[in-house]
């Protein structure tokens, strides 16, 4: 049995919570994948799978087996990465997670990076907050970029490097079209932007609790027209037909080229999140990480995208 390939496996199992994904993400058919795991259980003596008609979840043991083998290959990537990385020349690859709302900040962040260190290759994921906060917990995400003031009640052990504040603005159809880029509008209020044909994102993305918390605050209640856990397709939506979107002023920069569009900043109340890095809270990090966060820590970095692409931070 090769342990390694599989504890991979088994780590693979954990993340797609099914065996015929997980075999197709490592590339292996779904009998091998169990006689694998088959075969760790043997190597132990314990079963770590439940197994039914569809994956059952670990069993107790198997949760144990499963810590150990996050760890281990964590450890074993430290290790690869320090040992191709020359000193100042960070080799190898940096898993990002973002919230679909910061994902063109986290596409420019990855970019700038691997500007900076040609060695470096970003894999930049979309995933909602509690899956950008468990893969940093189960140690299959390096970083992610997502809402902090959620860390003290879900994530106490992650740490955070602060990034910008996130504020919202209607977008929709301009009454007419003489600019060649999106237009910023006046002000409208959550309450008479509740009046509207709305698509928003569905209720388990964490950005939709806080968007009916505001229309709540201006003492309203929507049901959207449209839902999506995509951000594209509220942007899309917004074009193609006869609806309305709320949208942070980070999305703004990627909209800017629809000049039927206008954007109208949201009042009444005022509604700010705080947007930020979180990595593991331990010591042990790689060079990888090492130059991602001293990038991240240099607030130039994030100036310099919003002067040269439009989006609209604070």
């Amino acid at each position: 049995m090769n342990l390694l390939s599989s504890l991979r496996y088994l780590v693979a199992l954990e993340e797609h919570k099914h065996f015929g994904r997980a075999a197709v993400a490592c590339h292996i058919t779904q009998p091998a994948l169990s006689n694998a795991l088959k075969a760790l259980e043997a190597e132990f003596g314990v079963a770590i799978v439940n197994r039914g008609r569809s994956f059952g979840g670990f069993t107790a043991e198997g949760e144990r087996v499963l810590a150990s083998a996050q760890r281990m290959l964590h450890e074993r990537e430290l290790l690869e990465q320090d040992l191709r990385s020359a000193p100042g020349k960070p080799q190898g690859r940096l898993r990002i997670a973002a919230v679909p709302t910061a994902i063109p900040i986290a596409a420019r962040f990855s970019a700038m990076l691997q500007a900076r260190h040609s060695q470096i290759a970003p894999v930049v994921l979309s995933m909602s907050s509690a899956e950008l906060e468990n893969g940093l917990e189960a140690l299959t995400l390096d970083m992610g970029l997502g809402y902090t003031d959620r860390l003290a009640r879900y994530s106490p052990r992650l740490r955070h490097v602060p990034q910008y504040t996130e504020h919202y603005f209607l977008v929709r159809k301009a009454a007419k079209a003489h600019t060649d880029h999106l237009q910023i509008g006046p002000k409208i209020s959550w309450a008479d932007a509740a009046l509207l044909p709305l698509c928003l994102l569905t209720r388990e993305m964490y950005n939709r609790g806080i968007v009916e918390s505001a229309f709540e605050k201006a003492g309203a209640r929507v049901t959207p027209v449209i839902e999506t856990n995509s951000i594209l397709t509220l942007a899309l939506s917004v074009v193609a037909g006869d609806v309305c979107s709320v949208l942070p002023g980070a999305l703004m920069g990627a909209m800017k080229g629809y000049r039927e569009l206008e954007a109208l900043p949201l009042v009444s109340p005022d509604v700010r999140t705080t947007i930020g890095f979180m990595i593991q809270g331990g010591d042990r990090t790689s060079r990888v990480l090492d130059a991602a966060v001293t990038l991240a820590q240099d607030g130039a970095w994030l100036r310099h995208v919003a002067a040269h692409s439009g989006l609209l931070m604070v």
